[in-house]
């Protein structure tokens, strides 16, 4: 263990080194998006009444975690892979699980002021009162490893060109078409079938029930679900970290 958590450290280091020059404006881009989608989705709607206000508040900060691990994510795995870091990753003699360990923690922590910033908007752009749950930090952490998971299973699963190619056709179809900043009832029934299976809906959904307590009860479903993928995710970008070269 102890082996296991200096080789974390010692990656989380070499890490926010790596991306010392990209990292601040992740931020700045992170936080923007997040605010963005409060203020200008908002224009949209002739009419802005409690219920997607929530939706607006609740699904900015989910959009901000999307784009971090399944945007963001893949693409810089892709650059990682081209410029020869992926493969100097893996000669380490480190456990791939710290390897995975750290760039999940600086991914999360990039995600973080935008969903922090989007929260605080929306406070003040519609006067939300919000009925916060204690299950929203396992909602928050399981949507942000969901997104990682995945993204960066997409990004060392496939080729750089390939992977850079899903992560926009991600971003097009969890902005557009996922039922995050809506209700999935505005779907077509067959979208609404495919969006049961895929992750965005639930990610909406735990974040939304847990930041603003329904009088039933936060359901157990989206984590449930959230918690399969997650785990997908991740073995995957372990299996192919742990791939001889």
């Amino acid at each position: 263990m102890s082996h296991w958590l200096r080789s974390y450290g010692l990656l989380l280091g070499w890490t926010a080194l790596r991306s010392r020059a990209t990292l601040p404006l992740n931020l700045i881009i992170q936080t923007f998006l997040a605010v963005g989608i409060i203020v200008g989705f908002a224009y949209l709607v002739p009419e802005m009444d409690d219920a997607t206000a929530l939706y607006l508040a609740t699904g900015a900060p989910v959009l901000g975690l999307i784009t971090v691990g399944m945007v963001i994510g893949p693409q810089e795995v892709a650059s990682s892979k081209q410029e020869g870091i992926f493969d100097f990753n893996r000669s380490l003699p480190v456990p791939r699980s710290a390897l995975i360990a750290s760039d999940a923690t600086v991914a999360l922590l990039t995600a973080l002021p935008g969903m922090v910033a989007a929260l605080v908007v929306a406070g003040l752009r519609f006067d939300l009162t919000l009925h916060i749950s204690p299950l929203v930090l396992p909602a928050v952490l399981l949507t942000a490893f969901t997104a990682i998971g995945l993204g960066y299973g997409i990004g060392y699963g496939l080729a750089p060109a390939a992977a850079r190619m899903m992560s926009q056709l991600v971003v097009f179809v969890a902005l557009m078409f996922s039922p995050i900043t809506f209700p999935a009832s505005r779907l077509p029934d067959w979208f609404e079938s495919v969006h049961r299976v895929l992750p965005f809906q639930y990610m909406a959904e735990a974040v939304r029930d847990t930041l603003n307590r329904p009088p039933e009860g936060v359901a157990a479903l989206p984590f449930a679900v959230l918690a399969v993928w997650s785990l997908i995710g991740f073995l995957i970008t372990y299996r192919m970290t742990a791939r001889r070269p």
